[in-house]
């Protein structure tokens, strides 16, 4: 599945539906022009990816090495924004223009095409395309001269990079950034790729040569390429459409939630865990799916199997070098079936979603060692990815100098370890061990490390990793101790010891490029991470922290006039959250994720300002988004004319679809005001989707859980008595230690004149018994009789 390789979310049958309209539209299946997309470990595109050119060109010549330059530092448009990426290509030679409209309005009074390059601050191929041909003299001299060249922060404007990743992908048949695709100043694509060499290949055109050959078939056919591109966009618009009739219904959600889960046993990896060889991605979404599976089949083989494919791919997560052992938190994916050699960047949204999947791991099996993973997550957000403010920054890069003096970056460089290193910071003699041994024995044998590295040549391409190591858990504690002969908890102290050591020498390396950007969803997400943690691992600290995000987004990422969440915002100056000159409108995602967040929140702190604000959001949400004539939420509003195609995102990826996560917003919040209305629309969602789950489910396991929430009723769990209070803290907790998806929870504390008094009257009615918290379990129109102990609860709870 393409979601799988990191690249985009089209599915499959849209994408070959989409292709099959454009071939049929300009008369030929278009011819490929490979752009040697990323062959390394690293890369996001796979071998092959991006190489199609819709106009014939010749392939021959060569491109000249970069030009050396000894002038003055030049600057262009991209130095006034604020995006990291952008700033990151401020001063090449190339004319940037940010997405807008003068670099619109320059295409069309200069009649030139217009060569969109998208991407992400964090992108290792990127860092390479921009060093191979953004910053060459002479090639930016050829994309100055003939074309007018816009740069996107694919993760400011999604919208933009959903359209043309679209038409990349259906005409190549993957996609991956950087993306470069070719405009018509009407905006339309007529040729497209990934990353490009700079020089010819043996079977491709360099950069060089696609720029010059593009220019030549613009100024002799544009009338051509134009009537081609209006064709194109027509069999775009077409192929990615969806829609369900009105008297369609959603699918079976048995045989859906069957179909799931034999698609991802079919494609697991007992030996290693994961749902494919390599590359391995986390996948939380998949989590969500096979926790839910079991907590309705918990006695049998089905349900089983569905726990033990969750735990023990997180669990062999957390061993591998996905994980960052030194300095917490997770990387992108592994590189290999092992999960050991990481693409080293890290995400904010991988670390929001796998602190509730590692939290979610503990509540199904009371293994403490997955409640220590979620908090080595937290721990690591709380230091490096926090702004004082209160919101997340966005991502750190893969690629560091190695050292001080260091010209060129390396990927992983402020990861990996020399077993030299290891032996000259660790040089502690061993005490009542039976062998003579030093700290740095134990650690290199617990990890796995080799004095040649422990990196196998095939996950090197670049040799950047030689004679280095990878963190990676070989041994268990127990197995350490008896081969030095020690007691297992003198093993457990040493490397404990070890790791603060190598944390505190890894802080004196250069650093990684953090990408300081806030963006509205991946907040989202990670308050959801801080909420639900602190809820079930009884950690108040998280729920302050969860509570201080969300403070800061309706703050800083929330217009109050217009009731509209913002996408993005930027650590400026001395710590000062800016804004762009033109900030950028929420998308489907934004409001999704953070409706979520703040239905998590209060779930978890009770403040019911969370939850009003999570309805006036859900009803902005439904304005701006909704298609009321063939259902489902569109990716963006309808305000930008600029965006020529309001898609429907089909699929998850490294994050879960918005329609998705919607659906199951939409049953939750109907329960807590409600609202029928919110329930059609939850069902209408996923009827939008039905063929994709009918056919290819794991393309889309959050849909799947969205499907599960309408057709298992949902228990309202309520909670009658003050907050702080032992015994309704003890109820509480009940309700958290246990793993009880498809239900929600309201505290109703007396006070009639709050939110939820008033919008729900029949909490009125809610009474203490013999003067005690009281618990009420309520199901499909019948409540439970009242019960005040946790034991009561937990039957009526797991019933």
């Amino acid at each position: 599945m393409l979601r799988h390789l990191g690249c985009a979310t089209r599915s499959v049958h849209s994408l070959r539906r989409a292709a099959r309209l454009i071939r049929s539209a300009t008369g030929s299946r278009p011819r490929a022009l490979t752009a040697a997309a990323g062959t390394s470990r690293r890369s996001y595109p796979r071998r092959g990816l991006g190489r199609t050119i819709f106009l014939s060109m010749a392939t021959g010549g060569s491109v000249e090495p970069p030009a050396s330059s000894g002038r003055k530092r030049h600057s262009n448009r991209l130095i006034h924004e604020k995006s990291p990426y952008l700033l990151q290509h401020a001063h090449n030679p190339v004319d940037w223009y940010p997405w807008g409209p003068e670099a619109f309005a320059k295409a069309k009074k200069e009649h030139k095409p217009i060569f969109l390059s998208v991407g992400y601050s964090t992108c290792h191929w990127c860092h390479v395309m921009e060093r191979e041909s953004f910053e060459n003299e002479e090639i930016g001299k050829i994309m100055n001269e003939n074309f007018v060249c816009i740069k996107v922060d694919r993760e400011e404007r999604p919208d933009v990079d959903k359209v043309y990743m679209a038409f990349v992908q259906a005409t190549t048949g993957g996609g991956g950034w950087p993306m470069s695709v070719w405009l018509t100043p009407d905006l339309k694509p007529f040729a497209g790729g990934t990353y490009f060499a700079p020089e010819d290949g043996s079977h491709r055109p360099g950069f060089k040569t696609v720029l010059k050959n593009l220019a030549d078939q613009w100024k002799r056919d544009r009338s051509g390429i134009i009537e081609r591109s209006n064709k194109i966009l027509t069999a775009l618009q077409k192929g990615v459409a969806m829609s369900s009739g009105r008297e369609a219904v959603p699918p079976s959600c048995p045989q859906v939630m069957e179909t799931c889960f034999q698609q991802l046993t079919n494609s697991y990896d007992d030996e290693y865990g994961g749902f494919r060889e390599s590359p391995k991605f986390p996948s939380p979404v998949n989590f969500n799916f096979l926790f839910r599976l079991w907590a309705l089949n918990k006695t049998s083989e089905k349900g089983a199997r569905a726990l033990e494919m969750a735990l023990h791919t997180l669990k062999m997560m957390a061993f591998g070098g996905i994980h960052d052992h030194i300095g917490q938190g997770f990387h992108r994916y592994s590189t290999d079936r092992h999960w050991h050699v990481p693409h080293f960047e890290k995400m904010l949204y991988d670390q929001g979603q796998l602190a509730v999947s590692y939290t979610e791991a503990y509540q199904t099996s009371g293994d403490k060692f997955f409640a220590d993973i979620a908090r080595d997550i937290l721990l690591y957000v709380s230091r490096d990815l926090s702004d004082e403010s209160g919101g997340f920054y966005s991502a750190e890069d893969a690629d560091s100098h190695p050292s001080a003096d260091s010209v060129e970056k390396k990927e992983g460089a402020f990861c990996v370890w020399t077993e030299q290193e290891i032996r000259e910071l660790l040089p502690d003699p061993v005490s009542d061990a039976t062998q003579t041994i030093t700290m740095a024995d134990v650690f290199a044998y617990y990890y796995g490390m080799k004095r040649s590295g422990n990196v196998e040549p095939a996950q090197d391409l670049h040799g950047e990793l030689k004679n280095k190591n990878v963190l990676i858990l070989r041994y268990s504690p127990q197995l350490t101790a008896v081969k030095f002969g020690l007691e297992v908890e003198k093993v457990k102290e040493i490397l404990s010891t070890c790791r603060k050591r190598l944390y505190e020498a890894r802080k004196r390396r250069p650093c990684p490029h953090l990408d300081s950007k806030m963006v509205a969803s991946w907040n989202g997400l990670m308050i959801s991470g801080f909420a639900r943690a602190g809820a079930v691992l009884g950690e108040k600290t998280y729920i302050l922290r969860a509570t201080k995000a969300a403070t800061f987004l309706k703050e800083h990422l929330f217009d109050s006039n217009t009731g509209r969440l913002l996408r993005s915002c930027y650590r400026g100056s001395e710590g000062v959250v800016e804004q762009g000159a033109n900030p950028i409108s929420g998308f489907l995602d934004d409001y999704a994720f953070v409706i979520r967040s703040l239905i998590d929140l209060y779930e978890a702190s009770f403040e019911e300002q969370w939850l009003e604000w999570a309805l006036k959001l859900q009803e902005k949400q439904d304005e701006l988004f909704w298609d009321a004539k063939e259902f489902g939420y569109f990716t963006d509003d309808a305000n930008d004319a600029s965006v020529l195609l309001r898609l429907k995102e089909d699929q998850d990826g490294a994050e879960p679809s918005g329609n998705a996560v919607a659906a199951s917003n939409l049953v939750r919040l109907a329960n807590f005001t409600n609202r029928p209305d919110w329930t059609i629309r939850s069902k209408q969602i996923v009827t939008t989707f039905e063929k994709l789950l009918n056919g290819i489910p794991m393309a889309l396991p959050e849909m799947v859980i969205g499907l599960m929430t309408q057709y298992h009723p949902l228990k309202q769990v309520m909670i009658r008595g003050e907050r702080e209070a032992p015994d309704t803290q003890e109820l509480i907790q009940c309700i958290n230690a246990h793993f009880v998806p498809n239900k929600i929870l309201l505290l109703a504390d007396g006070n009639s004149e709050s939110f939820l008094y008033q919008t729900l009257p029949f909490l009125s009615t809610l009474e203490l018994k013999d003067g005690k918290a009281t618990a009420y379990v309520c199901q499909n129109f019948s409540c439970s009789l009242p019960v005040t102990t946790a034991a009561e609860l937990k039957t009526l709870l797991l019933k």
